[in-house]
């Protein structure tokens, strides 16, 4: 979320106390408010949010759980140990409506059936969770986001006599796959999350678990019940389109996709290792290229596996292609003559590239297509080098 909601959710805090006093009347609605996607990354999911409204008091406040600032202390520190720090917003709907009728993305509430002390109690406790010392949450793009925060809240305030019904909702499915349905799979966005998280991504979940997508907070709700008398009725007492854009096509792939560039890298490596071969050299600087940033990119995955509080890194078998070593033995490959271990050392970077193959096949994790060329491109290019080490170790 953009910095004038923030600065809106300060400013609006300075007049929690007067709000916070008032007893919601029998008019009053309290609604489950789903947004389409927008361009930003971070709004490929979609949003959800909590409105109340009554018209008796003139109250029509939106509880938004989406703030961040990036202009907070310590942000990219904090982002990159794992630390990712939310704000719940609490300020006028008609500022959150006009964002995005600004943006055009669709809208849509679900208005809640619940008696007056249940409304109440939701009002009391988004209330007391908006006070400033309360406000801020650590945030989990899978496990503890906008979306899961109102399905949590709806069970701590409804308790036992709230059923959501998730038979209609196809079962199976991993959060990895979710996120690859709403984020165009040839994306930078796309391959750099599947390349930073692990195996986690990869279990089978119950289908409570998908509504960390808003759009499955919508149907979890949508097919929901809730106790009255002696009987069960619908949760979602009537559902409003509030904007009705068009949704955006999730594709948004350009000429440097990543796919597009790895190819281009291949064809690269490919002409220089056959022109290598022919010629019965070795280019050292692609050799240091090659060793040096996949070293790199390993460094980083390993950082956020062992060093950062981030659920999704550990388990993460992108490490065997991004092999944290290699960052050192990219300096030993500028030599001409090589360390008789460094051949030894390729073997098992080639057997590492066979695992990816068999954990990728036995779904233990699942890497992005367009990762495809890369891993054949290593693979070339350590087989060129055990081959051509042969001769040249000491």
């Amino acid at each position: 979320m953009n910095k004038k909601l923030l600065l809106l959710f300060l400013f609006f805090a300075t007049f929690y106390n007067i709000q916070s006093q008032v007893q919601l009347s029998v008019y009053s609605e309290i609604s489950i408010v789903t947004a389409g996607p927008g361009n930003e990354l971070y709004e490929k999911f979609g949003h959800s949010a909590i409105r109340i409204k009554d018209p008796v008091l003139n109250l029509d406040i939106i509880y938004n759980y989406g703030i961040f600032d990036f202009d907070a202390p310590n942000f990219y520190t904090n982002f990159a140990q794992g630390k990712m720090y939310y704000l719940l917003a609490r300020y006028d709907f008609k500022y959150f409506l006009a964002s995005y009728k600004k943006d055009k993305r669709w809208l849509k509430q679900q208005v809640l059936n619940l008696n007056i002390d249940e409304k109440r109690d939701f009002f009391n406790y988004l209330e007391n969770n908006a006070k400033p010392a309360n406000a801020t949450y650590l945030y989990d793009p899978f496990f503890n986001n906008c979306s899961t925060k109102l399905k949590d809240i709806t069970k701590s305030i409804l308790k036992n006599k709230v059923v959501f019904d998730v038979s209609n909702i196809e079962n199976g499915k991993t959060l990895r796959e979710l996120m690859n349905q709403e984020i165009y799979w040839n994306t930078w966005g796309n391959f750099g999350i599947n390349i930073i998280a692990g195996t986690i991504l990869d279990f089978e979940r119950n289908q409570l678990e998908y509504t960390y997508l808003p759009d499955y907070l919508h149907k979890v709700f949508e097919n929901g019940k809730t106790k009255r008398n002696n009987g069960h009725v619908n949760l979602v007492l009537r559902e409003d389109v509030l904007l009705n854009f068009e949704e955006k096509a999730i594709s948004n792939s350009t000429i440097f996709s990543p796919l597009n560039v790895f190819i281009l890298l291949f064809f690269i490596v490919i002409f220089i290792t056959l022109k290598d071969f022919k010629n019965r050299k070795r280019t050292k600087s692609l050799d240091f290229l090659i060793f040096f940033t996949t070293g790199f990119v390993g460094l980083i995955l390993a950082y956020l596996w062992f060093f950062s509080s981030h659920k999704t890194a550990p388990n993460n078998f992108n490490i065997l292609w991004a092999f944290l070593p290699n960052i050192f033995v990219a300096f030993l490959l500028l030599k001409n003559k090589a360390k008789i271990w460094i051949r030894t050392y390729i073997l098992a970077l080639l057997l590492f590239l066979v695992v990816i193959l068999i954990l990728w096949v036995l779904k233990v994790q699942v890497f992005p297509i367009a990762i495809i060329p890369l891993l054949v491109l290593l693979f070339v290019r350590y087989c060129y080098l055990y081959y051509s080490l042969l001769s040249s170790i000491k």
